[in-house]
């Protein structure tokens, strides 16, 4: 079967229409689906109609700062995850969109392998899937924690019925490890359970 990758919606408010331009072009061809606003008065109708996964922001904006933006973000969505996007770093700055959980900074002019390694993190820690294979690793994690819990199993439990570390199996079940078919099999039997039932395919 072949696995569906939901999209990850991306915001981009800053007020330099040039930056948006290429960070738009950027995102699209890796996939994303992407928004931009040069206005950030507009960002919370912007958020009240659309459901955005992540949205980078810019700090300096005339208008609004972008610490401001984020505030009322938050008032809308904790969730949702925020990356700054500055020329000018400083601590203070720093300190107050933490405070907001804004997830990351990025300095500007940026390098762009800089900026997609950021946007991994942040996706990774929001739990969104970028391929195919994240995805798998997700459905194969959720489906062991789902049936080790429906059993009633910790995993020192799983642990000694399947001869693989707690680490290993904490981490198959988080999809932060790529599990191999043996230690697929050692599951299944654990669980007692088939093994494509783990692909959470009944």
């Amino acid at each position: 079967m072949a696995i569906e990758v939901p999209s990850v919606r991306i915001l981009i408010v800053d007020d330099d229409q040039a930056i948006c331009d290429y960070m738009q072009t950027l995102l699209e061809k890796d996939g994303f689906v992407v928004k931009t606003l040069n206005d950030p008065t507009k960002v919370e109708d912007e958020i009240r109609l659309n459901a955005y996964h992540v949205i980078i922001l810019d700090q300096m904006m005339p208008k609004l700062d972008g610490i401001e933006v984020l505030r009322k973000i938050r008032g809308l969505d904790t969730d949702i995850a925020v990356v700054m996007f500055t020329a000018h770093p400083n601590l203070e700055s720093a300190v107050a969109s933490m405070k907001l959980d804004a997830l990351d900074y990025i300095k500007k002019p940026f390098n762009v392998d800089e900026f997609r390694e950021v946007l991994a993190r942040v996706m990774k820690k929001k739990g969104l899937a970028r391929t195919p294979e994240e995805m798998l690793h997700k459905i194969i994690g959720d489906t062991i924690r789902g049936m080790r819990k429906e059993r009633e199993l910790t995993l020192k439990q799983m642990s000694r019925r399947t001869g693989l570390s707690i680490s290993l199996l904490s981490q198959i079940e988080r999809a932060e490890s790529s599990p191999s078919i043996s230690s697929l099999y050692k599951i299944a039997v654990a669980l007692d359970a088939r093994v494509q039932s783990l692909f959470g395919t009944h």
